[in-house]
């Protein structure tokens, strides 16, 4: 054979990041595709690992899992890249829901579309979505806030809300309920509005009203849980 040698060129295919969506509460609301996909990947990165432990357990799965959140976002992430860059497929999981609404795995996504990965969504449950279908307010069209800023831009969000004709979703702890509750009264009005309480679990709760009555509502019994609070357009018609 005449000329220059060669030398033969392996390319590792990069492996897939799948967004796989877990149980908001009960465990068995998860997909059959959700279950084989945290068979089959090589890690799991969950927000958090003991908790991400306990659905593992239930399901006799055995994948091994890393943490990944807010805080350690900028040493995690470059390592599970890495694991992707080996051509292994890496899972992402959130506490509960569907990961990256309000938690830090869109960065993670965007991350891996740099990197040239593969991003699969495995659908499933999603508190937002799951508390609105069950809501009684309009859903032709809604907004997702997530959590209101503890302290700056706070008042200036719901003055902005106020003027969108459609549903907005917000998430809270109990801790800040009221409080909140009573920022979206001064400066939303006194709207229809629905709060899910423990969604899927053994306490799960639909409280409707308007604004003022569930002020009242957590006043007087102390608010446990995690909650969804959806406040409906300024329209008399849709008063409960």
């Amino acid at each position: 054979m005449t000329g220059h040698c060669l030398d033969k060129i392996y390319m590792t295919e990069i492996g897939v990041l799948y967004i796989v969506s877990t149980p908001i509460g009960n465990l068995e609301d998860i997909t059959l595709r959700a279950i084989r996909t945290l068979k089959e990947a090589s890690l799991i990165a969950a927000e958090d690992t003991r908790l991400t432990r306990k659905l593992l357990t239930h399901y006799e799965i055995s994948t091994p899992t890393v943490s990944y959140y807010e805080h350690n976002r900028f040493t995690r992430i470059p390592k599970i890249i890495d694991h992707l860059n080996t051509g292994k497929d890496v899972a992402v999981v959130t506490d509960a829901g569907t990961p990256g609404i309000s938690d830090p795995a869109y960065k993670l996504i965007r991350a891996a579309i740099e990197s040239g990965s593969r991003i699969e969504a495995i659908p499933g449950p999603s508190a937002s979505i799951t508390a609105l279908t069950a809501s009684g307010l309009p859903t032709d069209r809604f907004i997702f806030e997530g959590f209101l800023p503890h302290k700056k831009g706070r008042k200036a969000k719901l003055t902005r809300l106020s003027a969108i004709e459609a549903t907005v979703i917000f998430y809270e702890s109990p801790k800040r309920i009221v409080r909140t509750l009573k920022d979206i009264l001064e400066f939303m009005g006194d709207r229809p509005a629905v709060i899910g309480r423990e969604l899927t679990k053994l306490h799960e709760e639909m409280i409707r009203g308007n604004v003022s009555k569930l002020i009242s509502h957590f006043t007087h019994k102390a608010p446990r849980g995690e909650f969804v609070i959806m406040i409906g357009k300024d329209d008399p018609n849709v008063y409960f």
